[in-house]
């Protein structure tokens, strides 16, 4: 069987959860320790893609380019998104002008890679009371988009929806 790799992007305002995201899904591990991302770190895993119509799996290499979230940087950015097939732009529940600031984020992107596709994650679920999270995944619902496949609320302290969000995405991208 082979193996298909895919680049994609993790990008949203700074200390919105992107890196605790991307290490919750590829090693299983949370830490409260904040370390900031400075330019672009690269992390890979290997996922299996149940094909529908077939018997078979696929095999597929996320690269997931965890992009940093200062505003200082965000011209540079764009360079990074070259050749991504798809992105998880991040917002922090908590911090209501991170939410805000995702539909700028999906264009941003967009204008790079017009055909790719975005899922959306809401993190830091963990610090809101439940009974107000589907209220804010109501409110910044994208899916009228094109090219938008959802909107999760997210946890990369629990591990919260966190395999679902790439997962949703790497089986668009087979």
């Amino acid at each position: 069987m082979s193996t298909i790799s895919k680049k994609i992007c993790l990008f949203g305002d700074f200390g919105v959860g992107k890196t605790s995201l991307i290490r919750q899904f590829v090693e299983s591990q949370f830490s409260d320790e904040y370390l900031s991302t400075v330019g672009v770190k690269i992390s890979r895993k290997l996922v299996s893609i149940s094909e529908e119509n077939l018997l078979s799996t696929q095999n597929l290499q996320l690269i997931i380019w965890d992009i940093e979230g200062s505003n200082k940087f965000k011209e540079v950015a764009k360079n990074y998104f070259q050749g991504s097939k798809g992105a998880v732009i991040v917002g922090d529940v908590t911090q209501p002008e991170t939410l805000n600031h995702i539909q700028e984020h999906i264009q941003t992107f967009l204008a790079v890679n017009p055909k790719s596709y975005i899922v959306v994650a809401l993190n830091k679920s963990d610090m809101i009371a439940a009974e107000y999270l589907e209220k804010i995944r109501q409110m910044y619902q994208f899916t009228d988009q094109a090219n938008i496949l959802d909107t999760h609320i997210t946890s990369a302290k629990t591990g919260n929806n966190v395999d679902k969000i790439f997962q949703s995405l790497a089986n668009r991208l087979i």
